[in-house]
């Protein structure tokens, strides 16, 4: 019937319809580039968080861990007025093995510094443009944001599995 949700019979409870999800979507462009990288890092055999806090309280935009520990984060930049306001992102360079910005298809890539690697995304995946140079991190810093990484996982997965009884630390 036309306008009414229809029910997921596995947690009955109503599913968004497609043009509502399309709308939302639509709102907010880093969000769909967030999609898209995490699916072509997936495709690659990598696993991400989106907004990941490290320890020194800034929140990296995505970071990805490969199946042998390497870490790598993205900052997203959705806009020319994003990149010239943000001066914080060197700050992540300390925790990950890689770093890559990841801008959409019409932004001004010569923008970003050459020493950094460069990703084109939409809502579907991404293309890299400039590979990011490997600075390995050393042991200790590996084994924290490695395990904060599990942390941060397993908390956002028992907050799906029960909202009501999970209340994060």
């Amino acid at each position: 019937m036309p306008g009414r949700p229809t029910i997921d019979p596995r947690t009955d409870t109503a599913a968004p319809r497609r043009t509502e999800t399309l709308t939302a979507e639509r709102g907010s462009t880093a969000a769909l580039l967030s999609r898209g990288l995490t699916r072509f890092h997936a495709d690659l055999g990598l696993v991400c968080l989106s907004e990941f806090t490290l320890r020194s309280g800034r929140r990296a935009d995505l970071m990805c861990l490969d199946a042998k520990g390497g870490l790598t984060i993205i900052e997203i930049k959705s806009s020319v007025e994003d990149f010239r306001s943000d001066k914080k992102w060197p700050e992540y360079l300390d925790y990950c093995d890689r770093f890559f910005f990841a801008v959409p298809e019409d932004f001004p890539q010569a923008l970003i510094p050459a020493d950094h690697g460069l990703l084109v995304a939409d809502a579907y995946g991404a293309t890299v443009i400039r590979e990011s140079a490997l600075r390995p991190l050393n042991a200790a810093r590996r084994k924290a944001v490695t395990l904060r990484f599990a942390q941060t996982a397993a908390r956002r997965l028992m907050g799906l599995i029960d909202p009501e009884g999970f209340t994060a630390p």
